[in-house]
């Protein structure tokens, strides 16, 4: 690919896919945004949402799959795009890693403030003199990025056990989930409840209303690209690589659907449990007691950790390799890898810094938490079409790795651009009514305001000396190079 090896090559093919699993994290997702959905259309929405949803996303995986096992590097999407693109390689490749960038410090940010907030669930639960505050929340957050910080300072052997570990913390805790679900309540819903619809969220609209409740699996399946990121440190990544993102969305998808019939089956009090400050708590508390959902609750807040560990550790590489190509101020500083670790140390904290920026309106905002996950889906997808879209556009002058789709390619390609396309416009809409200060989606603020710097340093500066992705020679010249 034209670099000198820089970062160590210790990750197998299940550390590889363990990675994209526990960023989909099916636990995290579902629980952290299934107030969302019990407002934004109910069961209809969150049950048969979550099928479509994750269909159109096996598209997306797929197409992307394709390009990561022509292209395994750290700079993944931003480096594909360069690489695919016909003329103005620069301008593609510089937007892409900015989209990319954005929307992996949204997905950072709103899993440490879904933890926090679940954090805070609990110990609301343990002591009842306790009263959660947006303050509180923030603060939480903050907490909870140092710590994952500090975990990815170390070896990136760290960061591969406890990914290693956090797969069967998933699958485990997901059956304890389901099965305590199913076994302990004395009563459950109908069959026919998955098709009882709700609308809280102050629009008219019933169609619109349930759309916004497709943000919900749309939310979960984000961060699947952290496969691509690590391949630079994934043994065979030219195959481990797209396996590990393809698996990781199929997987998730059965293990999440049953997961997310569970909860719904459980529902008791629809109204009192939608209102609630965590629905998906109050829903344990009343189908299984408080003694049982305090037992669950620790389980998610896990899953949701581990969640927040990974999504930072594809945080930070992409941040290494935009670095890397001088594509960041600073570059020097965040494409630095420390000799010790072999991790870029820099690059970690940036991304916790960054992370915790976003999270700071929630300081005063209540829909804050909807907001930052708008940035993180609306940022990534972006970030994953461009590439996608390219390769369509490059058509059969596109060159595939090992890992291909073969005359499937195009039109799977086609039908994942067209489902961005779509699903980013609705994110950016405003999610609640009537639409104020304190609920407002600041989500396309946030990203014009990243995508303006970017389009101001590019015509300011960087079209003069970004041209994309940096080669440093021929294989044989960069292999002389090599660090390791």
């Amino acid at each position: 690919m034209g670099y000198p090896r820089k970062l160590t090559r210790r990750f197998r093919a299940f550390d590889n896919f363990a990675i994209s699993f526990t960023i989909i994290n099916i636990i995290s997702g579902i629980f952290s945004s299934f107030g969302m959905g019990m407002n934004a259309g109910g069961p209809r929405i969150l049950v048969f949402g979550w099928i479509g949803v994750s269909v159109m996303v096996l598209f997306v995986g797929a197409a992307m799959a394709e390009i990561a096992s022509a292209y395994p590097t750290s700079g993944a999407l931003y480096f594909s795009a360069g690489k695919l693109a016909k003329k103005h390689k620069g301008a593609w490749s510089w937007y892409t890693g900015w989209l990319n960038f954005v929307g992996q410090i949204g997905g950072t940010a709103a899993t440490g403030y879904a933890a926090a907030t679940f954090i805070q669930a609990y110990v609301s639960m343990q002591w009842s003199s306790y009263h959660p505050t947006l303050q509180q929340t923030v603060l939480i957050t903050a907490g909870i990025l140092v710590v994952q910080a500090l975990a990815n300072t170390y070896t990136v052997q760290l960061v591969a056990i406890l990914n290693r570990i956090s797969v069967w913390w998933l699958l485990v805790g997901m059956v304890i989930i389901v099965t305590t679900l199913i076994v302990v309540p004395d009563q459950h819903q109908s069959a026919g409840f998955v098709t009882h619809y709700a609308n809280n969220t102050g629009f008219e609209n019933a169609i619109y209303a349930g759309m916004l409740g497709l943000l919900v699996t749309s939310w979960t399946f984000t961060g699947f690209d952290g496969s691509f990121h690590m391949s630079e440190e994934t043994v065979k990544a030219t195959v481990n690589a797209p396996k590990g993102i393809v698996r990781a969305i199929g997987y998730s998808a059965v293990t999440g659907l049953l997961l997310m019939l569970a909860l719904v089956y459980a529902i008791r009090d629809y109204g009192k449990e939608a209102g609630a400050d965590a629905p998906p708590v109050q829903v344990l508390i009343d189908a299984l007691g408080t003694g049982t959902a305090k037992m669950l609750l620790l389980i998610v807040i896990g899953a949701m950790l581990f969640c927040g560990l990974a999504n930072m550790t594809s945080n930070t590489r992409q941040i290494f390799a935009f670095s890397r190509d001088g594509a960041m101020p600073g570059s020097r500083l965040w494409h630095s890898v420390s000799p010790r670790t072999r991790t870029p140390v820099k690059a970690v904290w940036l991304a916790a810094a960054c992370s915790l920026v976003l999270v700071i309106p929630g300081w005063w905002s209540h829909v804050a938490f909807s907001a930052v996950v708008s940035v993180n889906v609306v940022g990534l997808f972006l970030a994953y079409a461009v590439p996608i879209f390219l390769r369509l556009r490059l058509g059969d002058a596109f060159q595939p790795g090992p890992w291909n789709l073969g005359r499937w390619g195009k039109p799977v390609a086609a039908i994942a651009v067209l489902w961005i396309v779509f699903s980013s416009v609705l994110f950016m809409l405003p999610q609640v009514s009537p639409i104020d200060a304190t609920s407002f989606n600041y989500a396309p603020i946030a990203l014009a305001v990243v995508l303006a710097i970017a389009t101001v340093w590019w015509f300011a500066t960087a079209r003069r000396r970004f041209q994309g992705p940096v080669s440093y020679g021929r294989p044989d010249e960069v292999a002389a190079m090599d660090l390791i």
